[in-house]
């Protein structure tokens, strides 16, 4: 692998991580509410649970799409019924801020399942493997995972960042009560986008 592909691999991960998605909103929505630590513990399950999905995608889905082609559109539409499950918790919020609590807190396996959900997580996955990798080499699909790894924990983490200082202006229940309605429309708008 050159250099150039290297750097451009890793471009194509850091726009694909960094740019808003449902995982960056409840990144931001988990940290502004339960603090840091929750949003750390729930990027990190994003991120492992990102890379084993490329992982898999890298290594099998491309023969899989050639026996099973309708497998891509069934995942996109469960991903899509689940962001919007999530769209609609975050909206039904009361808002009332609960420090010490944890209880329904987004965790570490949250963030894990929530990628294999994800229908950026798998569009990102496919059009990366496929315009960096075209062959699908094993050790190509490792070294572009291994890219990837760093560059998405910090890409989400920067979220979390985003949602802590978010997460001290909205130290009331109604202003929580707003801006949990406000990133669940915008959750859905991200649904949206995903079927144009």
């Amino acid at each position: 692998m050159t250099v150039s592909l290297l750097v451009s691999m890793s471009l194509f991960a850091l726009a694909a991580s960094l740019s808003p998605g449902p995982v960056n909103i409840l990144s931001l929505s988990g940290s502004a509410r339960y603090g840091l630590r929750v949003g750390l513990v729930f990027v990190t399950g994003a991120t492992f649970g990102f890379i084993a999905l490329f992982l898999f995608i890298g290594f099998s889905l491309h023969y899989l799409n050639l026996v099973l082609p309708w497998i891509t559109q069934a995942i996109q539409w469960l991903g899509i019924c689940f962001l919007m499950y999530l769209s609609y918790q975050l909206f039904m919020d009361n808002g009332e801020l609960h420090v010490n609590n944890d209880g329904h807190a987004p965790s570490f396996i949250t963030g894990a399942v929530m990628q294999w959900l994800n229908p950026k997580a798998w569009l990102a996955s496919m059009s990366g493997i496929s315009a960096y990798i075209p062959q699908t080499k094993p050790n190509e699909v490792l070294v572009f995972a291994g890219i990837y790894l760093p560059i998405c924990w910090l890409s989400l983490a920067i979220w979390v960042g985003v949602g802590i200082v978010v997460g001290q202006y909205f130290q009331s229940p109604q202003k929580m009560r707003f801006m949990n309605k406000t990133l669940a429309l915008l959750l859905v708008g991200s649904c949206f986008m995903l079927l144009v």
